[in-house]
């Protein structure tokens, strides 16, 4: 079986992106398991908690999803998205948001403070680990770390996108 390219040759600095890229790859998996597990204990489904995640992700970032922008980054179609979106709201994870004074159509997506509890519940320990492992660096070091995970996570997601 033809590896070469592959795995990394002699040269160390080569030897620590695998080191680094394995890392990500191994993260990656266990990610999935996660929300595999986070589903089934939830009775949701794999895509319910990736629309959490984004909803999530969006509302603390300040910028609320909408129905269409949860729809685009999921990449179901309408009526799809809506299910989702319905399933979550019954489970009672999310809420459908008006809160545009100028367009009463407009709807935002947001975490309940029931989801919110449901999450912590399943996830809090994860969060407390990874604070335990972030605290282990410096501030300078945890300027690249995040302008590492930032540029990583784009381009993650623009290979998404492109897929």
């Amino acid at each position: 079986m033809a590896t070469e390219g592959f795995y990394p040759s002699n040269d160390p600095r080569e030897q620590q992106q695998w080191r680094i890229v394995d890392a990500l790859r191994r993260y990656g998996t266990d990610s999935t398991r996660l929300a595999h597990a986070f589903a089934a204990q939830n009775k949701l489904r794999p895509v319910d908690l990736f629309a959490l995640v984004a909803i999530m992700s969006a509302e603390g970032a300040g910028t609320p999803l909408t129905p269409g922008h949860l729809q685009t980054h999921l990449g179901l179609s309408s009526a799809g998205t809506s299910y989702v979106i319905d399933r979550l709201e019954a489970s009672g994870h999310v809420r459908r948001s008006r809160e545009d004074a100028d367009d009463n159509r407009k709807v935002r997506l947001r975490y309940t403070q029931d989801g919110m509890r449901t999450a912590l519940a399943f996830f809090g320990p994860l969060g407390q680990s990874t604070t335990t492992v972030l605290d282990q660096f410096d501030p300078d070091e945890l300027a690249v770390i995040a302008r590492f995970t930032e540029a990583i996570a784009q381009t993650m997601n623009t290979h998404a996108e492109q897929v």
